[in-house]
């Protein structure tokens, strides 16, 4: 890939899966995913080959993983080959680009209330952080892009970046249908969670099971474990 000289910068981008709740008609599991990207590594190869991609199948908009397997929304009237295809070319930008991959999963079974399952949020991230010092330290400025889509774990997110860097900026405005590295961790959200189902013999819904066979889902995990932080 080509080198551009800029500053020491890290990107991250966030997208979470489920809800605070605990009550009846709650998520059984919390995600928060992350793509962490080193800008002077110029990516605009990659993404203009995706956007060809998507292009030639016929849908050019923001690629929503979870609607996209449960045939919801903009997909609900798309054929599962065309649906699959969008999801290919996603996943197969996100194995292509030079970025590092991070997703903390809870199984709010073992989560009692609102500020337990906060501070477990809190917890895996700083833990997350501490664990990959090293490559943190080579950064001088942090930019998280998270546009706040749930207000606790911004907060959150807030709390314990700021605790970890000096020079940090949480961004909430941004294109994101343009940027597809939003779209990577909105895609990690899903895989990660059906990989955790997987490990721990949960119930798959009846589009996870019809949209990705078994071996489709397991190749997926393995390449992308590569870059995982």
């Amino acid at each position: 890939m080509t080198v551009l000289k800029v500053a020491n910068l890290l990107k991250i981008y966030i997208d979470e899966s489920g809800d605070f709740g605990n009550g009846k008609g709650s998520s059984k599991f919390y995600l928060v995913s992350f793509v962490l990207y080193n800008p002077k590594y110029d990516i605009a190869k990659e993404i203009n080959d995706l956007n060809k991609r998507l292009k030639r199948i016929g849908y050019e908009g923001m690629v929503h993983t979870a609607n996209l397997i449960n045939n919801r929304g903009e997909y609900s009237k798309l054929p599962l080959n065309v649906r699959k295809s969008i999801f290919n070319a996603l996943y197969l930008f996100a194995k292509k680009i030079d970025a590092k991959y991070f997703t903390l999963i809870i199984d709010k079974k073992y989560v009692s209330n609102l500020r337990t399952l906060k501070r477990k949020i809190y917890n895996e991230i700083n833990n997350m952080i501490k664990r990959n010092e090293k490559y943190f330290s080579k950064f001088d400025k942090v930019e998280v892009y998270y546009d706040n889509g749930q207000n606790d774990l911004a907060k959150v997110i807030d709390k314990v970046f700021k605790e970890n860097f000096e020079n940090y900026e949480h961004i909430v405005e941004f294109d994101h249908v343009e940027n597809r590295l939003f779209q990577i961790a909105d895609m990690l959200t899903y895989i990660d969670k059906v990989d955790y189902k997987y490990q721990n013999k949960s119930n798959y819904s009846k589009h996870e099971i019809y949209f990705l066979e078994k071996d489709e889902m397991r190749n997926i995990i393995r390449e992308l474990s590569r870059k995982r932080l």
